[in-house]
């Protein structure tokens, strides 16, 4: 997806525009400098399109004497990431000095930029924001990022500014981003698959800063490994190119087929592990979990069976997702583990017939019907899969809101049951017949 960043200086309102724009509160908004610590990245739907939205805000450093020098290098990083930059500004200040020095390196840029005049709360703020057109970047768009005002005619400019959507190319590699937090073996992984040294390995977290690309050929198929810098609590992330290399893991997942997730073995799955997870899974990205460091593991008390079941239990969702020990230092099942990946890319692909679906699926339905709805009884009379890559299966009921989380995961479980689908998410939608 398209990428947008929102920079400017504190207290301006970046983190209560990124609030209002995707339709959620995910980043703290106060008037302390420098707040913003947690959420920073979302998505925005406007006019039928979907792009991605970053608050750069919460990574500037609260010392004085850094303060600027954080502020214009989350300019420069914005400028190398992002399709369009945002310049927020505050009409209660005016035009400042900051405001004036983020204005020219933007202008020699060459990117595509807008000018969102914050706090524009009344008629008299709105004409004191034509102050900012001095910044030399063009149309300015004053809005009130707390009632709203304005922001769909800003958010109307953005899509205009925006790259066309395109066809995707016909490229038929399967890529395959690895995953994980820091220092779990991901560039180790990466360069043992390969056979050579493609990322730098050390013991120190954080090494890894950029997604790399690598190329190979794997059993007649050519593969694209995407090793992506470890994957911190948003918390613990201090520095704007830490946060910089966390934004590109999300946006190497957004962009490939199968994630693998790794995760040290003695460790076991984590929260943060789980979150990653439910992103991919909310992509409809194919999932494999590999347990690294094998090794390391003391068999006589964890067995293969022992580690999955306690892993079963953490991810009570997430079920349909395949497991394989291994380790990347001694090799061991490190190529079951690409051989897991690439099944899981071709589960994804994977067409059931009507035919099929209704088979396996209705003697299942009369078995155990949905419960009733307003006293209605619920009739499934018979489902299609529209798509593959990801799949999505139609359900064609009298009452589609009747059908319930709990048996949406019955039918999803039945049509595991028969189809398969190992580490493949299916979206099941229910219309009305």
């Amino acid at each position: 997806m398209p990428l947008v960043a929102i920079v400017g200086r504190p207290n301006v309102g970046k983190s209560t525009i990124f609030n209002r724009f995707t339709e959620d509160r995910q980043s703290i908004v106060d008037d302390m400098p420098g707040v913003t610590r947690d959420r920073i990245y979302g998505s925005v739907e406007w006019g039928g399109r979907v792009f991605s939205i970053v608050d750069t805000g919460g990574f500037v450093q609260n010392s004085d004497d850094r303060f600027e020098a954080a502020i214009r290098e989350q300019v420069h990083i914005a400028l190398d990431e992002a399709d369009l930059v945002v310049l927020t500004v505050d009409v209660t200040t005016g035009v400042t000095d900051l405001d004036q020095e983020m204005a020219s390196v933007l202008r020699k840029s060459g990117k595509p930029v807008l000018v969102l005049a914050n706090k524009a709360d009344n008629n008299e703020r709105r004409w004191e924001a034509a102050a900012f057109y001095d910044l030399g970047l063009g149309e300015v768009y004053a809005i009130s990022a707390i009632n709203g005002m304005g922001t769909g005619d800003f958010l109307d400019a953005v899509l205009e500014k925006l790259p066309k959507e395109v066809e995707k190319s016909e490229d038929d590699r399967i890529r395959i981003a690895i995953v994980g937090r820091p220092n779990v073996g991901k560039s180790s992984l990466t360069n043992g698959l390969l056979g050579f040294d493609r990322s730098i390995v050390t013991e120190i977290e954080g090494t890894t800063r950029d997604s790399v690309d690598s190329f190979m050929k794997y059993k007649g198929q050519e593969l694209v490994l995407v090793d992506t810098a470890g994957l911190r609590k948003r918390r613990n992330i201090t520095e704007n190119v830490e946060f910089y290399a966390y934004l590109r893991t999300e946006r190497a997942i957004e962009s490939c087929d199968v994630a693998i997730l790794l995760v040290d073995a003695r460790e076991g799955v984590e929260s943060q592990d789980i979150r990653v997870f439910k992103l991919a899974e909310g992509l409809k990205k194919g999932l494999v979990l590999g347990m690294n460091k094998w090794d390391l593991v003391t068999k006589e008390t964890n067995t293969v069976r022992d580690v999955e079941r306690s892993i079963r239990k953490r991810l009570k969702t997430l079920e349909y997702v395949p497991i394989v020990t291994t380790s990347a230092l001694t090799k061991q099942r490190m190529f079951k583990l690409l051989d897991t990946a690439v099944q899981v890319h071709l589960n994804r692909q994977q067409r059931v017939s009507t035919s099929k679906l209704n088979d396996a699926l209705l003697p299942a339905i009369e078995q155990h019907h949905p419960a009733l709805y307003r006293g209605n009884r619920v009739k499934i009379k018979y489902m299609t899969q529209v798509r593959e890559s990801p799949p999505v299966f139609n359900f064609f009921c009298n009452y589609p809101k009747g059908i319930n989380e709990s048996y949406r995961r019955f039918l999803e479980n039945r049509i595991r049951e028969s189809f398969g689908f190992e580490g493949v998410p299916l979206t099941l939608v229910f219309k009305s017949k």
